[in-house]
């Protein structure tokens, strides 16, 4: 697996597309779940913007700025996809893989974060 900043931006915006598929099925059900995917929206889909941001910054320390938010949407995306899980609002097995690779980001843009703020 690479960690390219063209695979972050890559993923980010699968990730992006996989939470949007996960909220359209969300927002059939009202009450809670439609509650819950607003939130996920909102953070899912701003890790990957939030880098297209990082990679237009005008200084080392707005890059960082940038990819540290991207990093803190991944952790409360990450919290969603669990408290769904948890909750059982869907199936653990259905979300597995998109926690994995929330968790996945989370370490990535980890990584990039301390990386950037050593130099």
């Amino acid at each position: 697996m690479s960690n390219s900043p063209q695979d972050i931006k890559q993923r980010s915006f699968e990730f992006a597309v996989r939470i949007i598929k996960l909220c359209q099925e969300l927002e059939k059900t009202p009450g809670v779940p439609r509650s819950l995917a607003n939130q996920i929206l909102r953070s899912g889909t701003s890790i990957g913007a939030n880098i297209e941001e990082a990679n237009g910054s005008q200084s080392r320390a707005d890059f960082t700025a940038k990819m540290y938010i991207s990093c803190k949407e991944s952790r409360e995306a990450n919290y969603w996809l669990r408290l769904l899980a948890e909750t059982e609002i869907l199936p653990k097995d259905q979300l597995a893989a998109i926690i994995n690779e929330s968790n996945q980001l989370i370490a990535i843009l980890t990584t990039i974060v301390k990386k950037s703020r050593n130099k």
